[in-house]
């Protein structure tokens, strides 16, 4: 199996908070997911839809570059009802992976049709959704996001140890499908998600509580190699 991709993940709840856990890792990955929060999907709202500026709007009409822009690439994980309707200022901002959850209001397939040929597409799910899902919609995505954790949108839970069955089950039935893991990933956690066949995994809490965010970082790409 090829290299595991390590991806840190930022929950900022305004942009200052963006822009400041961007710095501490620039430099020592390539990409990075930024989680989105409606405060409908969710049970509370992140930046940019926890309104204190005019951040985003700027950044989606190109008036104004992401953090670490000219060197990281961005991921946003929608976790958002209505995904159809947000998708593309989402693009216009600057993504490179755009990721929308299948059990979020709306009108999923949509939303995957608006973001085909744009950016590199993900389906999120949960632990408990089916597998038909993503058989419904395997042909206009290039990833999907099995959710470690019961409650998204809130970082720091416990791993769910049934994610480790899930992504084998994804394997076993999507043997060419790129798996990314989000949601109680850490030292204990990883191997056994590399074992089961995950390509990528996205780490919240491990890095940014830890005391040397580029040794937790260079930890994990070890793990992964």
């Amino acid at each position: 199996m090829s290299k595991v991709d390590i991806i840190p993940a930022i929950l900022p709840m305004d942009f200052g908070e963006l822009e400041d856990h961007i710095e501490l890792i620039k430099g020592l990955v390539k990409v990075v997911q930024v989680d989105v929060c409606d405060g409908q999907f969710t049970g509370s709202a992140s930046w940019p839809y926890r309104k204190h500026d005019d951040s985003f709007e700027k950044i989606s009409k190109e008036e104004l570059g992401l953090p670490g822009w000219e060197s990281l690439n961005y991921e946003f994980d929608l976790m958002a009802n209505k995904p159809e309707e947000i998708v593309d200022e989402w693009v216009s901002s600057g993504a490179m992976r755009v990721i929308v959850h299948a059990e979020a209001k709306g009108d999923i397939a949509a939303a995957l049709l608006k973001l085909d040929g744009k950016v590199e597409v993900g389906l999120a799910m949960n632990i408990e959704t089916s597998l038909d899902i993503l058989e419904l919609h395997q042909n206009r995505i290039q990833f999907v996001q099995c959710m470690g954790i019961d409650n998204v949108g809130f970082q720091g839970q416990a791993f769910d140890e049934r994610a480790v069955a899930k992504v084998r089950e994804i394997r076993s039935k999507f043997p060419d499908m790129t798996i990314s893991v989000d949601g109680g990933v850490s030292f204990e956690t990883a191997p056994k998600l590399i074992e089961a066949g995950v390509n990528r995994l996205v780490i919240g809490s491990a890095i940014f509580e830890s005391d040397n965010y580029a040794e937790a970082i260079a930890r994990f790409k070890k793990l992964g190699v």
